[in-house]
């Protein structure tokens, strides 16, 4: 898959190699002997800065700065440094003469970091890291970026669908101290790519941390932190990662693994299920499931690459553990809560059915407390149900065809209005017990499309969970209107 950001600068300069070579030998010499005389200009660090973001945090959940890379040099090993970088860049390429092949000195590596304690680090978080043995330059290359600096800005675009991220380089040691501090998994996976694929990789990701490439609309599925570092590797190596895990189905599904994900925490675990639509339920190949940063470090674990001389070879070189976490292994699959939401919507029914019961419509206290809680789950999943009809028309493309909107129906905030006032009016008595009984009847409509084999959206739990409370209020409310009636 080539995205459309990743794009290789053809305007390089043409000058000589030669020319070029001595060049740079020059600059670096002139900065070892100063490192060697102990000049203050050369004793501090030295640092690259780039994109205007140093004001935020380097390294962080998933915002930061785009990444100030420095290296410090202690006094004590300056002379020794500046000696052994002056004979290296004035010694010959190699024994022969040559120079060395161009990619040559870099070291690419897969790190993946596991889940956090933040709704969005729950999913775990991944980067390149490219190494310059020459020079010493380390960075990893993250494409996980966003800001709350405008927060205005901020919510219209993740309202609609919008989110804006970007990417940038981030110095390797300073994000592994970070995530160390937040008791958080590094994996490091050495990738055996050639030198001209290291070198090629690298030309991309510095020219899409560019300002004028390094944002991006964000896609909770579809383009993230790990769509675009598989991406990239993909492309790297000619497009064999798609043509091999494109093909092999997972029997999992997007809804599937936020349900794994969430479920440490029941109330996000069920209002994001609740904002899915029937598109997050299809299967998975292995390619689409590489959206999780941990599901893409497993895959490339035992991928072998064939070469152009026919050669096989593992794609992972080494595999070490750069951050231990006594952080509990994720759940293997999601929770079986169907029973725990139907004991919820048994309950909520009941109480709501109790309308119908003498005892409770003769008490005016009785009635109030049923008719506040029925007001407030009928507002609830009334508001529920007004923004999963406003995500119909944003960039929330797997909130479509949302058949819980035949449970979280609009129309219940006319229940949720007209309960309070039905004490003053019985009219309004009247208009929440026809509004109730049209929300029953249309849930009742969605339980038989739940049932054919037309519907292809996993929510079965929402039915447990709301079609009794449905039932239980129409009932119950269609008896005190009787009552009133008569």
């Amino acid at each position: 898959m080539t995205d459309a950001l990743f794009v290789v600068d053809e305007e390089h300069d043409r000058l000589p190699f030669q020319f070029f070579n001595l060049l740079v030998r020059h600059v670096f010499c002139r900065v070892a002997l100063g490192l060697a005389t102990g000049s203050p200009r050369w004793s501090r660090k030295l640092s690259i800065r780039g994109c205007g973001f140093e004001g935020l945090p380097r390294v962080g959940a998933l915002r930061g700065s785009c990444q100030i890379v420095r290296m410090n040099t202690p006094a004590l090993h300056r002379g020794l440094l500046a000696l052994t970088l002056a004979i290296s860049l004035m010694a010959p390429a190699d024994a022969s003469g040559q120079e060395a092949e161009p990619g040559s000195d870099l070291r690419v590596w897969l790190v993946t970091a596991g889940p956090g304690d933040a709704v969005w680090e729950r999913y775990g978080h991944n980067a390149l890291r490219v190494l310059d043995t020459r020079t010493g330059y380390d960075v990893s290359y993250n494409w996980g970026i966003f800001s709350f600096g405008q927060p205005v800005e901020f919510i219209v675009r993740f309202l609609q669908g919008r989110m804006l991220y970007m990417m940038a380089p981030f110095d390797t040691r300073a994000m592994l101290e970070a995530y160390a501090q937040a008791n958080r998994e590094v994996v490091l996976q050495e990738l055996d790519l050639t030198p001209t694929e290291r070198l090629e990789l690298q030309n991309f990701a510095q020219n899409n941390a560019r300002p004028e490439n390094r944002d991006y609309f964000y896609q909770y599925f579809l383009d993230n932190c790990s769509t675009r570092v598989r991406d990239l590797l993909d492309l790297t190596l000619g497009g064999r990662l798609e043509d091999v895990f494109g093909e092999e189905h997972t029997s999992t599904s997007y809804r599937w693994h936020t349900r794994r994900l969430t479920q440490v925490d029941p109330l996000i675990y069920t209002g994001m299920d609740a904002l899915l639509g029937t598109p997050t339920d299809a299967e998975l190949t292995l390619w689409e499931e590489m959206f999780l940063p941990l599901t893409l470090r497993d895959a490339i674990r035992d991928f072998d690459v064939v070469r152009a001389d026919g050669s096989v070879r593992p794609l992972v070189l080494s595999e070490e553990i750069a951050v231990p976490s006594t952080r509990p292994a994720e759940e293997a699959g999601p929770p079986g809560w169907l029973w725990r939401f139907l004991f919820v919507g048994l309950l909520l029914g009941a109480v709501f059915a109790s309308l119908a019961l003498p005892a409770v419509r003769t008490s005016t206290t009785g009635r109030r407390i049923v008719y506040g809680a029925a007001a407030a789950w009928s507002g609830l999943f009334g508001l529920l149900g007004l923004i999963l009809t406003g995500l119909l028309f944003t960039d929330h493309v797997f909130s479509t065809w949302n058949e819980n909107l035949f449970l979280a129906n609009p129309l219940l905030l006319l229940v949720a209005v007209s309960l309070p006032l039905s004490h003053l009016d019985p009219v309004w008595s009247r208009r929440a017990r026809t509004a109730s009984l049209v929300c029953a009847t249309i849930a009742l409509v969605g339980l038989l499309w739940q049932l054919a084999p037309l519907s292809g959206h996993q929510n079965g739990m929402f039915f447990a969970l709301l079609l009794p409370g449905h039932l239980g209020l129409g009932w119950g409310l269609r008896a005190v209107a009787d009552k009133t009636i008569t």
